[in-house]
This record gives C-alpha cells, structure tokens and sequence, in this order.
C-alpha cells in the first residue's frame, strides 16, 4: 500500500509500506557514503535538515514495573537501586512541563511504570494531558499496554502522541521480554491509531541483538499500514543490575546505519536519535544527525538513565548549525 505526501521539493512521492526484509538489508550492505547521502537526500525532501524537534521526557510514575524488559531498571525483577515511587502530582507535573518549554521544548513526554493503566491512573493521567496541553505544548505518554477505550480516553484529553516502542526484531523478542507478546504490542499501536492518536514507535539497539534483527524491527516498523510518526531509535543504556549489563557496546557505525535506514524506509516520519547519547561522541551524534535523525529528548534524564546536560546539547547544535524546530 503507498501514501502520498507532498514532500518539501512540492514534488508527490510514494511512501512505501511493503518494505521486505530484502529490502531493509540491502540498504544496511550499501556502502556507508552512499547509505548516508540517500538518507540525507531524503532526509531534505521531507524536512528542514538544520531543524531538530526538541522533546524532553518525565518519569511521572518511576519503578515497580511488573515486566520484565531486559534493558530496564524499573523491572521488580530486578536489583537496580530504583525504587518503586507513586504516580506525581498534577501540580509537579505541570511545573516540570514549564520548564521543559522554557528549556526550548516543543513536545512534553511522560512515562509511566505499569504494565498498564488502571482508570483511577488514566484519569490523573488524562488531567496532566490536558494541562500540558494548555501550555502550549505537544503531549505524549508511555503507560504500557492499553485497550481500545483507555486509547479514545486519552484522545479525548487532547493527547497527541503514544508511544509505545516494538524493541526489537519478533524474533529476538523473547530473549528481552516474557511478560507480554510482541502481538500484545502491535494490538496496542492499532488501539492507538484507531483513536486517533499520532504513533510513536521505534526500538532498542545494542541488547545483543544481530544486525538481521535490526533488520527484522526495521522492516517491521516500515511495513506498518501507517509508519508512526515519530521513530524513537535507542543505543542500550547498560544498568547495573539488569540482565544486559554486561552486553557489549555496538559498534557507532552500525548505529549510524540503523538511523539512516530508518530515515530511508519511514522518509515522513521523525526520526529520534533517543537514549544512549550520554555515552556517545559528538562525532557520532553528528553522523546520526546527517544520516537523518531530527528529533532528541532534552534535559538530564530519561526517565531513570542518564542524558546530556542542556549546555552540552546547545553547544553540540550550535556546532553543526542546529535549530530547534519550532
């Protein structure tokens, strides 16, 4: 099935959504000058190329998640020094989204711990939706698994983005997580779309993972019915405590790559360069941004891990000639 989106040449491309593995990995063999100037190519027939959509995300409900992800140190399952906290206030919550818009935001991001919502949660859930939303600013939320009608609550209360990421390949699911199925997340994103909501959904690398399963996740995303909006794509944070501590880093190329497909096979959709920019060079987070990511979480922490300070990312924006996108 093809869209068609007037890119910013004025020109009505295609956008493919019958993407095959084949496909994903002949672009992942393509030899690194060439994966990078089609991806910037395309990257400057949908967008801005010196614009970055700035996000920052809030831990609204932080540890005591019953799941067991591999890479998470909210997990019950295991020792991480993360303890379980209760949902925020909305007055606390509202004060951080001031904040995050003084800090130049323009996407206001909270997540919560739970496998999913219970209504007494998503009714507290919906009343910061709706006061994010009245600054002025984009909402988006991650709260687990969720049902048709909690989707139609939160569209109700203005949200405009869910995310809720695939992690990795269907295949390579199972050695990261057993307490729900990869079908249980693709049922979610329909609930999602179905609502109304804008989709926001990408994946994890570096857990262990082969390239054909970065290969498998990419094609998944690019063979969705509607690509999400917005592709969070993440490095591993390696946490103390958790069963991947001990994974070794992937190769920054590699990485690289994986943007830059995303960026090919999904040409409208934001691409985040999301967690593990604290532990990557300047160098690196400059290819990812020529390779086609235009989007980074802002401020010092993702909900438990590490981020770049402020300072870092506007003295790293200024270098490369980055604004925000408003």
């Amino acid at each position: 099935m093809d869209d068609r989106t007037t890119n910013l040449t004025g020109h009505v491309d295609p956008i493919r959504h019958d993407w095959t593995r084949a496909d994903v990995r002949a672009l992942f063999e393509r030899p690194f000058p060439e994966l990078l100037f089609q991806a910037q190519t395309l990257h400057r027939a949908y967008f801005d190329p010196c614009e970055v959509q700035i996000s920052t995300l809030l831990s609204i409900k932080t540890g005591g998640c019953p799941e067991d992800c591999a890479y998470c140190p909210q997990s019950v399952h295991y020792d991480t020094g993360v303890a379980a906290e209760k949902l925020m206030s909305l007055d606390a919550v509202l004060k951080a989204a001031r904040d995050a818009k003084a800090s130049g935001a323009s996407r206001f991001c909270m997540g919560a711990a739970w496998r999913s919502p219970k209504d007494r949660d998503l009714d507290k859930v919906c009343a910061m939706v709706e006061g994010v939303k009245a600054l002025g600013l984009e909402t988006c939320v991650t709260l687990g698994m969720l049902d048709g009608g909690q989707a139609q609550r939160l569209k109700s209360a203005g949200l405009d983005y869910y995310n809720h990421n695939l992690d990795t390949s269907p295949e390579f699911y199972g050695a990261i997580i057993s307490t729900r199925t990869y079908e249980d997340r693709l049922d979610t994103l329909a609930h999602v779309r179905q609502a109304g909501i804008h989709v926001c959904c990408g994946g994890i690398v570096g857990m262990g993972e082969s390239r054909e399963d970065r290969i498998g996740m990419i094609a998944t995303l690019a063979s969705l019915p509607e690509h999400p909006e917005s592709v969070p794509i993440n490095m591993l944070v390696r946490v103390a405590g958790t069963p991947l501590m001990q994974i070794d880093a992937l190769d920054a190329f590699e990485f690289v790559r994986t943007i830059a497909v995303a960026r090919i096979t999904m040409p409208a959709s934001v691409v985040r360069l999301s967690a593990g920019r604290e532990d990557m060079s300047e160098e690196t987070q400059a290819l990812c941004f020529l390779a086609g990511a235009n989007s980074i979480f802002y401020g010092p922490k993702l909900l438990t891990t590490p981020n770049p300070a402020q300072d870092r990312d506007r003295a790293l924006m200024d270098k490369l000639g980055l604004v925000p996108r408003l």
